[in-house]
Parts: structure tokens; sequence; C-alpha cells
């Protein structure tokens, strides 16, 4: 039984370790693009909070623009190039989320900072957002400079070999 357990446990790792990242884009892409429409529709329940914590923006203007900015975080993490600059945006988005904890802290905390309210809650889990895009990051960076290392590393050969070819014919 524990053998079986471990052979599976394996199994299912190197899958996510092929597919995980790419799951995680996929998945923050979803909540992303599923948050920003809620939002253009009016739909939000996060609505209320927008508008308690940017009060100076009138929130029939900026709740759906918001939610634009949201869908395009969306796709972008679904668009391989522009997955730098996306991050960069949803890091920043997840910056300005947090802004609740200092305005509105009694809306945050029944007791702070123990026990958080239900948009406390909400507020909070954004830090597995923020860790999953931290993720991406990394990998899109790693790949990134794998490539650039691959290219390098061609273009070396090629001009080797044309070298190599120039001397072959002048001998």
């Amino acid at each position: 039984m524990k053998t079986t357990f471990n052979n599976f446990y394996f199994f299912l790792s190197k899958k996510m370790e092929k597919y995980g990242v790419s799951l995680m884009r996929i998945a923050l892409a979803i909540i992303y693009i599923w948050f920003g429409v809620l939002k253009i529709l009016g739909m939000s329940p996060a609505g209320d909070l927008v508008e308690k914590t940017v009060f100076w923006i009138r929130p029939e203007f900026f709740i759906p623009i918001l939610g634009i900015f949201e869908v395009f975080i969306g796709i972008g993490l679904l668009i391989r190039k522009l997955i730098p600059k996306t991050i960069m945006l949803l890091l920043l988005h997840m910056t300005a989320t947090l802004f609740p904890f200092f305005i509105l802290k009694s809306s945050c905390f029944e007791v702070f900072p123990y026990e958080p309210t239900l948009v406390g809650q909400y507020i909070i889990k954004n830090l597995v957002l923020v860790a999953g895009a931290l993720v991406i990051a990394g990998k899109y960076n790693e790949d990134y400079y794998v490539e650039m290392n691959l290219k390098k590393e061609q273009e070396k050969f090629a001009a080797n070999t044309q070298t190599h070819n120039h001397q072959i014919l002048n001998e």
C-alpha cells in the first residue's frame, strides 16, 4: 500500500512539475477574468468594499474600469509574451487590495489582528494570488534565460560553423 501511494505521489509530482505553473497561470487568469467581469456588470460582492476604499472616485465610473483592468490582467496571464508586464500589473493591483486594512480596519477585523471579518479573509486570501504570481514570474524568468542562452549557443555554433566552412574553402 505504501509503495503504491509513493508511486502515485511520484507520478503526480512529476506531472505537476511539468504542468503546475501553466495550471497556476490558467487558474489566476480565470479568477481575474471572472472577478473583472462581475465588476463590469455591477455584480461584484466586492463593489461596496471598493466604493468605501476609493471613496474619492465615483464608483459607477471606477468599479467598471477596475473590472476592465482585471480582465486585461487575466488575458495577459494567458499570453506568454505579456507575462512579465502582466505580473507587474497584478502585483500593483494586489498591493492596492491591501488598502482596506489601513483605511477600513473595522471592516476587516473584529479584533485586530487576530480575528478577520469575512472582508478581511477575502483580502488575506490574496496572499495566495501573490505567491502564485511570483511562482509564474520565476518560471517565466527561468524559461526566458534558458531560451536566451540556447539562442546564444545556436548563434555561436552557426558563427563557428561558418568560420570553419570558410577556412575549409580557403585551403
